[in-house]
């Protein structure tokens, strides 16, 4: 274990070091395309991007379903990886060729300006989804380099060519487009570093043809959908129940939101494979959400004592009306991180009951949240739903795991 261990310290930094740069340059895109396309044009960008990190957690799902079996079985390992591509390649293009079918559905919804706008969605997903089939057999095999390449590729580029694209013409379609020619970026670094490491097929085994594949695919796509669908419905809404300029200055407080959301980022990928032990998970768990609570903290307190830098950030003085409510939308965050860290806990233990709470919590958004008029009443029912999920799942988390036998209060999952 002591060989071993300076070899995961460097590989776990390393890949917390690229996390992090990926969701600093993806929330500097953010912040400065908020500031150069102004609350309008920026309100229909975060509406497009949420439902792009909704329509995303079949990326998430195939790269914990490729990382999981090839970590469990690394006998079979050429086999998983052609499996894994495979599904991964069809999966891409028959959501991208749902979403192209939806795309007058999706323009209507978000009430964007033009039918294109809503086709870039499409397009994006085919890209994002591939990713995560490569990410997850990279992370499986513990390729912690060309993991961490593909996690900057992910987000540097983006920043890059949307500020060149949005700098050229400030709207939302080509602010979209910079989005999508960033996901391809990713794509080409995951092919290539693949390419170089190709295995031969080896043993074969039932357990990884296509079919059971994916089945866990969708158990863990299912999942995090209800996390990220609860995470990001509230643009939405604010979209159909706020006027432009207020829906816009809600996506603008959205962006510190998701900043505290996604720092931490790096505590689920490095507690993910304690809590998937019987014997540490409770540890796992305890520990991690309380070093983000006390990162959260920070982050509230950050934002009542330095609310003027806080703004910059946030898009400068044309969101100044949401100056006063910035730890409202800090708390959000930290209760959105934690919430992602019981989800993951919950997959980690093959968990399926959990996650109907996730459900509910996100009718419960959806239903209060139509029925306000004001961008303080909208978060209000935002931040009072989501701290009262992570309360309760946080409790039925410890009489869970409370016990050492694994999944005790949830049915056995499809995949096992």
């Amino acid at each position: 274990m002591r060989e071993r261990l300076p070899r995961w310290v460097v590989g776990g930094g390393s890949i917390a070091v690229a996390i992090g740069i990926m969701n600093i340059a993806t929330y500097s895109f953010t912040m400065i395309a908020a500031r150069m396309l102004g609350p309008q044009p920026y309100g229909a960008l975060a509406s497009l991007m949420a439902t792009l990190l909704v329509f995303g957690v079949l990326q998430l799902g195939l790269q914990a379903t490729a990382a999981r079996r090839i970590s469990a079985d690394p006998d079979h390992v050429g086999q998983i990886e052609t499996t894994i591509l495979r599904v991964s390649y069809r999966a891409a293009l028959a959501l991208g060729l749902l979403l192209l079918l939806l795309s007058p559905v999706i323009k209507q919804v978000l009430r964007l300006d033009g039918l294109l706008t809503a086709v870039l969605v499409a397009v994006a997903v085919v890209p994002m989804t591939v990713m995560g089939g490569q990410a997850g057999i990279l992370q499986g095999e513990r390729r912690w380099l060309p993991l961490a390449l593909v996690y900057l590729a992910n987000g540097v580029p983006r920043l890059v060519i949307g500020l060149a694209l949005i700098a050229w013409r400030p709207t939302e379609f080509v602010a979209m487009l910079a989005v999508v020619l960033g996901q391809m970026v990713p794509v080409a670094v995951g092919w290539f570093a693949l390419r170089r490491h190709q295995r031969s097929p080896g043993a074969s085994s039932t357990r990884h043809r296509a079919r059971p594949v994916v089945r866990e695919a969708i158990h863990n796509s299912q999942a995090l959908f209800a996390f990220f669908a609860l995470s990001n419905v509230d643009i939405i809404v604010a979209r159909n129940v706020l006027d432009s300029h207020a829906a816009g200055l809600y996506a603008g407080g959205l962006i510190l939101t998701k900043a505290v959301l996604f720092l931490p980022q790096f505590i689920v990928v490095l507690a993910f494979p304690a809590m998937a032990s019987a014997s540490e998970r409770r540890r796992a768990l305890t520990r991690s959400l309380s070093l983000m609570a006390v990162l959260g903290a920070c982050a509230v307190g950050g934002s009542i004592v330095l609310s003027k830098v806080a703004m910059i950030f946030v898009g400068g003085s044309s969101y100044r009306e949401i100056e006063d409510r910035l730890w409202l939308f800090a708390i959000l965050g930290t209760a959105l991180a934690m919430l992602q860290l019981l989800v993951y806990s919950v997959l980690a233990r093959q968990g399926q009951r959990s996650i109907y709470l996730v459900w509910a919590a996100l009718l419960v958004v959806v239903a209060l949240g139509m029925n306000v008029d004001s961008l303080g009443g909208l978060l209000a029912v935002v931040v009072a739903v989501d701290t009262t999920l992570l309360v309760v799942l946080f409790a039925l988390s410890l009489v869970i795991l409370r016990h050492p036998a694994p999944d005790l209060d949830e049915e056995p999952s499809p995949v096992q």
